[in-house]
Protein backbone atom coordinates (compact mmCIF):
# COMPACT_ATOMS: atom_id res chain seq x y z
CA UNK A 1 0.00 0.00 0.00
CA UNK A 2 1.55 3.20 -0.82
CA UNK A 3 0.39 6.20 0.57
CA UNK A 4 -0.12 9.97 0.18
CA UNK A 5 -0.85 11.64 3.98
CA UNK A 6 -1.60 15.36 5.24
CA UNK A 7 -0.22 15.52 8.91
CA UNK A 8 -1.80 18.59 10.89
CA UNK A 9 1.12 19.84 13.68
CA UNK A 10 0.99 21.07 16.94
CA UNK A 11 1.60 24.32 15.01
CA UNK A 12 -1.42 24.37 12.85
CA UNK A 13 0.70 23.69 10.12
CA UNK A 14 0.55 20.67 7.40
CA UNK A 15 2.80 18.76 6.52
CA UNK A 16 2.56 16.35 3.53
CA UNK A 17 4.77 12.97 2.77
CA UNK A 18 4.26 8.99 1.57
CA UNK A 19 4.79 6.27 3.08
CA UNK A 20 3.91 2.74 2.58
CA UNK A 21 3.60 1.94 6.17
CA UNK A 22 0.87 4.46 7.32
CA UNK A 23 0.57 3.66 10.91
CA UNK A 24 4.77 2.85 11.01
CA UNK A 25 5.19 6.64 9.94
CA UNK A 26 2.85 8.55 11.68
CA UNK A 27 3.83 6.44 14.89
CA UNK A 28 7.64 8.00 13.76
CA UNK A 29 6.34 11.34 13.48
CA UNK A 30 5.56 11.18 16.91
CA UNK A 31 8.35 9.83 18.08
CA UNK A 32 10.42 12.57 16.72
CA UNK A 33 11.95 10.23 14.20
CA UNK A 34 10.23 11.01 11.22
CA UNK A 35 10.88 14.99 9.16
CA UNK A 36 13.06 17.52 10.45
CA UNK A 37 9.63 19.36 9.90
CA UNK A 38 7.72 17.54 11.98
CA UNK A 39 10.21 16.92 14.77
CA UNK A 40 9.76 20.39 16.26
CA UNK A 41 6.14 20.75 15.60
CA UNK A 42 4.75 17.38 18.07
CA UNK A 43 2.50 16.07 18.40
CA UNK A 44 1.22 15.61 14.65
CA UNK A 45 -2.46 14.62 13.83
CA UNK A 46 -3.56 12.51 10.66
CA UNK A 47 -5.88 14.43 8.69
CA UNK A 48 -6.17 13.12 5.21
CA UNK A 49 -4.40 10.18 3.73
CA UNK A 50 -4.48 8.82 -0.30
CA UNK A 51 -4.03 5.27 -1.28
CA UNK A 52 -2.26 4.53 -4.43
CA UNK A 53 -1.44 1.21 -6.06
CA UNK A 54 2.22 2.52 -7.25
CA UNK A 55 4.93 4.26 -5.63
CA UNK A 56 4.97 5.73 -8.66
CA UNK A 57 0.97 7.39 -8.47
CA UNK A 58 2.06 8.24 -4.84
CA UNK A 59 5.39 10.32 -5.49
CA UNK A 60 3.01 12.48 -8.34
CA UNK A 61 0.27 12.58 -6.06
CA UNK A 62 2.71 14.33 -3.09
CA UNK A 63 4.22 16.47 -5.13
CA UNK A 64 0.66 17.91 -6.30
CA UNK A 65 -0.50 18.09 -2.90
CA UNK A 66 3.02 20.19 -1.89
CA UNK A 67 2.48 22.43 -4.94
CA UNK A 68 -1.44 23.53 -3.51
CA UNK A 69 -1.91 26.51 -1.54
CA UNK A 70 -3.02 26.02 2.15
CA UNK A 71 -6.20 26.96 1.41
CA UNK A 72 -6.55 24.35 -1.17
CA UNK A 73 -5.47 21.91 1.00
CA UNK A 74 -7.85 22.75 3.48
CA UNK A 75 -10.53 22.52 0.94
CA UNK A 76 -8.71 18.64 0.15
CA UNK A 77 -9.22 17.63 3.87
CA UNK A 78 -12.56 19.12 4.23
CA UNK A 79 -12.08 22.04 6.01
CA UNK A 80 -10.86 24.69 8.14
CA UNK A 81 -8.34 24.11 10.89
CA UNK A 82 -8.47 27.12 13.77
CA UNK A 83 -5.27 27.99 14.81
CA UNK A 84 -4.01 28.42 18.44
Amino acid sequence: MNCVYILLCNDSTLYTGWTNDIENRICAHNAGAGAKYTKMRLPVTLVHKEIFETKSEALKREFEIKKMTRSKKLELIGGAIFTK
